[in-house]
């Protein structure tokens, strides 16, 4: 078998999945049909259907697309059959059923931005980031009943440096997702490829990664400042942290570390000088905030935003 006759499904449909749809086409894989979501309803009253990256990606290369609503449809599961796939791969898609993921004689395999088991769910990213890691990855595994927990086929690694957000770390993982993904396949191709079960990684507990909720992002300003620091840069530039101040929402989006004692201020307490500078206290520093967007506002530098908004005195972010 070649990649020339390795009938290939693939399925995704954010901009992450791309860049290994890429790899695959632009590498000469036979990418025999996309699976991806529905196109979704835009504009005012809903009348602009927007098509995945995944999809439009997909049409300018001139591949069959397959949108099913549910992935249990019987018509999309004959018209899967059909297409008589040896593998599927999966990058950033929905849970698919077993009819689905085990369909394929050679499996289905699926590509996850954490290195398993670390980080199983929807937000693996954000949460390596919340927590503090300092170093994450790219996982391909075999899809089976439950959710990332298939036995895992290859891994990259890459630091996580105490200034990167979630858009940085995406971004490098999506540029590695490409890489491991073309790899992996070549190593079904000529049969060298090995399986070892999550179970069997020494020292590693398994960390759950759930999607994030409005609620989830809440800044807590009474935490040492290194844990509300991880938690803004975990959730900037999407879905963005969070606070409130005079009664308004304000998202955080960067922020710089000031290491100092913090005993005289209260947890949330802002700092400033209303030209130059905001800082807020937290239970054991400051952080010296530099974006951000208050309710009803753009995103703007904290010096744009004090010149047309003045802060009342001992203001306070709760």
């Amino acid at each position: 078998m070649t990649k020339e006759s390795l009938r290939i499904v693939y399925m995704g449909t954010p901009d992450f999945a791309v860049e290994s749809l890429r790899a695959l086409v632009e590498g000469g894989y036979n990418v025999v049909a996309v699976v991806t979501m529905p196109d979704k309803p835009m504009g005012r009253h809903g009348s602009v259907l927007q098509p995945s990256p995944v999809k439009q990606y997909a049409v300018e290369h001139g591949l069959k697309v397959l949108q099913p609503e549910k992935l249990k449809d019987s018509a999309f599961v004959e018209e899967l059959r059909a297409l008589r796939a040896d593998l599927q791969v999966v990058v950033a898609f929905r849970m698919l059923p077993e009819v689905v993921w085990s369909m394929p004689p050679l499996g289905t395999f699926n590509a996850h931005a954490s290195l398993l088991p670390k980080y199983r769910g929807a937000a693996p990213i954000n949460w390596a980031i919340i927590n503090g890691e300092t170093e994450t990855g790219m996982t391909t595994f075999m899809l089976k009943h439950e959710i990332d927990t298939g036995d895992i086929i290859d891994q990259v690694r890459i630091p996580i440096a105490d200034t990167d957000n979630v858009g940085v770390v995406h971004d490098k993982l999506m540029q590695l997702s490409g890489q491991l993904v073309t790899k992996t396949v070549d190593s079904i191709i000529d049969g060298t490829f090995k399986t070892v079960p999550q179970a069997d990684i020494q020292g590693v507990e398994p960390t759950p990664a759930p999607k994030i909720f409005r609620e989830t992002c809440r800044i807590n300003w009474n935490q040492p400042m290194q844990k509300v620091y991880d938690f803004i840069r975990g959730l900037s530039p999407y879905p963005a942290a969070w606070t409130t101040l005079e009664g308004k929402s304000v998202k955080i989006y960067e922020a710089t570390k000031e290491t100092v004692s913090a005993s005289a201020y209260q947890p949330g307490q802002i700092l400033t000088d209303g030209k130059t500078y905001l800082k807020v206290a937290t239970a054991d520093g400051l952080l010296n905030i530099h974006v951000l967007q208050l309710e009803g506002k753009k995103r703007m530098p904290t010096l744009d935003l004090l010149r047309g908004y003045k802060l009342a005195e001992s203001a306070f972010f709760c």
